[in-house]
């Protein structure tokens, strides 16, 4: 995606009691809080809130309330003490991690790295989950320090993953997103159990989160989504081409069981028996694949980017179901 391309923000001691961060181009509009997280990644937010209530954090000498936008050239000041606690402390992500995950780049450029996510694969670090993705690519790629997620695939499923290089493509990917939902073309695969009955099929269900699970709910968000059958294996299973017309939580896992067609090696949506069947013929995980996107470039261009099936999917496919 080119001509977005930033610098990243540079930082000075200016004396031994304070410390500066010179605000460039590319994060220009950011809310300071969230510029100076990603800055200041192991100091507290609340301590960032304090120091600006208190005026000790200001920007061109002059006291700022949380919410301010960047401008080019600002001048964040603050204790240096806090700028130090904000240096990320050494860690490893496990190698194995960052093995599995050194040759899974698909597409680069100034401004995305795309990759083909492994099932299992967390995108960050989380409870029992020492890294993820983007804990493994800083490690792997410490040239790229404004390197973030711009969206995110659930542990268990596959596929195609961007990463933006810069907070100015970061926003531009997030508004796209959000504001815009049929913007960036978004395609999977998916095994499910069954026969699907039609070529094709848009789904429309509204999906309200309740506890630890996603619904069909009349009261839900608008949530779509259109399936094409791309392969019908027997009469136990079909392959669909599924796009995402919305970006709800669980959504195309919900819709299709919904259908009564749910994803092979899903376990909290799917057919258990015809799970056991999967898992006993080799084929263990969520059988879900994000398996092309197709992203508008701010020049005008499109960035279309596509994963092939994963072998362990034809692995499957060869046993037969």
């Amino acid at each position: 995606m080119s001509g977005v391309l930033q610098q990243p923000a540079s930082e000075q001691r200016s004396d031994s009691k304070t410390r500066t961060i010179f605000v460039d181009g590319g994060h220009a509009g950011r809310r300071i809080e969230k510029f100076l997280r990603v800055q200041l990644k192991t100091v507290p937010a609340g301590q960032l809130f304090r120091l600006m209530r208190k005026g000790q954090l200001r920007v061109n000498g002059k006291k700022v309330q949380e919410g301010y936008r960047l401008a080019v050239n600002d001048q964040i000041t603050l204790p240096a003490l806090y700028a130090e606690q904000g240096v990320a402390p050494a860690f490893d992500v496990p190698a194995p991690l960052l093995k599995r995950l050194r040759n899974c780049v698909l597409h680069e450029d100034q401004d995305v790295l795309v990759i083909d996510k492994p099932a299992g694969v967390a995108v960050h670090r989380g409870t029992d989950i020492p890294a993820g993705v983007i804990e493994a690519f800083r490690q792997l790629r410490p040239e790229l320090p404004d390197l973030e997620l711009s969206h995110r695939l659930d542990r268990d499923t596959s596929g195609l993953l961007v990463l933006a290089k810069t907070p100015s493509m970061l926003r531009y990917l997030h508004e796209m997103l959000r504001e815009s939902e049929e913007e960036i073309e978004r395609h999977y695969l998916a095994l499910v159990a069954g026969h699907w009955s039609y070529k094709t099929e848009s789904i429309h269900s509204p999906l309200l989160r309740r506890a630890d699970k996603v619904v069909v709910d009349p009261n839900g968000q608008r949530a779509e989504t259109h399936v094409t059958v791309k392969q019908r294996v027997g009469q136990r299973a079909t392959i669909l081409d599924v796009q995402l017309m919305t970006g709800r939580k669980h959504q195309i896992r919900v819709h299709l069981q919904s259908e009564g067609h749910p994803i092979a090696g899903d376990d909290r949506y799917g057919f258990a028996k015809f799970n056991r069947r999967v898992e006993q013929l080799g084929g263990r995980g969520l059988f879900l694949h994000a398996t092309k996107l197709v992203i508008p470039k701010p020049d005008g261009q499109e960035l279309v980017i596509e994963a092939p099936m994963p072998q362990r999917w034809k692995q499957l496919l060869k046993a037969g179901l």
